[in-house]
């Protein structure tokens, strides 16, 4: 298995906020990394700038992680760089808009589980048939980003999403058996409420901060403290966790 900050990182979604967060610790610490983004050409060349700039290796792929040829574009590419030593599953979107479930238009619910459940399954299927160990490889990492709507179900407001990180939660522990004699570990980290984009685009950018009162911490978390977690996660320090869902939503 390649060791520690050492080989190429696949990050979905990674042209802004978690996303580009992940990628430029993972750079820090010594991967390569694929900056894979679906529309956001601007924000992609932007992180692969920052990473390259400061000595790193990146690459920016645009794929549609819902596609599931495109996905293993995105895989072929990444293979390019040299051998795949983990992948992190960022990728996700709420439809841009907040409210009660019944108000949910069908084609924002089917989009948010084509990219959120669909699309994390189609990246996790190819991660294993490149890292697998049945699969010719040499082990590795998935890390898939969920969050702590779960616990809840974000009722009023985004349940059509939550239920999306609710799958993910359950694909984690799955597959996280299916594949550890494989020699890869899943594990997935559940961002609490955190100051990224992700509540301006849909519609309400003061979010964050009018629920800092709900948690414990008094505040929301920066993108790069998810990082922080995720990179742990990917680390020889975590060698033995596998199928975890770590909350970081500073108590909540």
């Amino acid at each position: 298995m390649t060791g520690p900050g050492s080989g190429v990182v696949i990050v979905t979604g990674a042209s802004r906020g978690i996303g580009a967060a992940i990628a430029l610790r993972a750079a820090a610490a010594g991967y390569a990394v694929v900056v894979n983004y679906s529309n956001d050409d601007a924000g992609a060349a932007e992180v692969v700038q920052a990473i390259t700039g400061s000595g790193g290796t990146a690459q920016a792929v645009r794929a549609d992680v819902s596609d599931r040829t495109a996905v293993s574009g995105l895989f072929d590419a990444a293979m390019g760089l040299g051998p795949l030593a983990a992948v992190v599953n960022n990728a996700g979107i709420t439809g841009n808009l907040i409210g009660p479930l019944v108000d949910v238009p069908e084609d924002t619910v089917r989009r948010v589980l084509d990219v959120n459940v669909a699309g994390l399954i189609f990246v996790c299927q190819e991660a294993v048939r490149r890292m697998g160990r049945d699969h010719g490889g040499s082990g590795g990492s998935i890390i898939n980003i969920s969050s702590t709507a779960t616990k809840a179900g974000s009722p009023g407001t985004w349940a059509h999403y939550a239920a999306s990180k609710g799958a993910v939660d359950v694909l984690t522990v799955g597959l996280a058996a299916e594949v550890a004699a494989e020699g890869i570990r899943v594990n997935a980290v559940a961002p609490g409420s955190t100051n990224t984009g992700l509540h301006a685009a849909a519609g309400m950018p003061d979010r964050v901060e009018r629920l800092n009162s709900t948690i414990p911490m008094g505040r929301g978390a920066e993108p790069g403290e998810i990082a922080a977690a995720v990179l742990w996660l990917l680390s020889g320090e975590a060698s033995y966790v596998t199928g975890a869902v770590l909350p970081v939503a500073g108590g909540r």
